[in-house]
């Protein structure tokens, strides 16, 4: 089996090289250039092998198919990355600081609710070595207070739904009253 791992190990060393593109070819040459590997691939994957190395080999093929679509986007747009590394290990960060500053084993809800302001929050705190004033007034105050607006808005569900797990009973005497005046007499 092991001739055949070693060639299948060139065929993902080969896939790497496309993908790596060197040469700079655009979206639709580098496009080219893996199908025709793969194609080649397939063909050899068919021809020769059974067993455990064909299903390896029919699940990279798989996957590559299923990623397809957005696989060659970084080619055609300048400055962007191949993978989305970065990106993860800012999203960790930000969970890791969450779990950190809370001392829950999960990232807290507030996170959900208020994260259209927190992880820019924490990205820019990140990114940029020392804030100042400039950095945190914000640009547009109108759009700041429809955001602040839109939060206040998502938190008051959580809100009703903290009083209720603390005390439905009295939750609920608390809407009855409210709506008392509405019934028929």
């Amino acid at each position: 089996m092991w001739p055949a791992l070693a060639r299948a190990y060139r065929w993902v060393e080969r896939t790497a090289a496309i993908l790596k593109n060197e040469p700079g070819l655009d979206a639709a040459g580098v496009r080219r250039r893996l199908a025709a590997l793969l194609a080649a691939l397939v063909r050899w994957t068919h021809r020769r092998h059974r067993g455990v190395l064909r299903q390896a080999l029919a699940h990279f093929l798989l996957e590559t198919r299923r990623y397809w679509k957005g696989l060659f986007h970084c080619y055609d747009v300048p400055d962007l990355p191949r993978t989305d590394n970065d990106l993860e290990h800012l999203f960790g960060t930000c969970r890791y600081h969450e779990r950190r500053a809370s001392g829950r084993v999960r990232g807290s809800a507030g996170l959900v609710v208020r994260g259209a302001v927190r992880l820019p929050a924490i990205a820019s705190a990140h990114l940029l070595p020392a804030l100042d004033a400039t950095h945190l007034a914000p640009g547009d105050l109108d759009d700041w207070r429809r955001l602040r607006a839109q939060l206040q808005q998502r938190r008051i569900p959580r809100i009703m739904g903290r009083r209720f797990r603390a005390d439905p009973d009295a939750y609920l005497r608390g809407i009855e009253e409210e709506l008392r005046p509405y019934l028929p007499v």
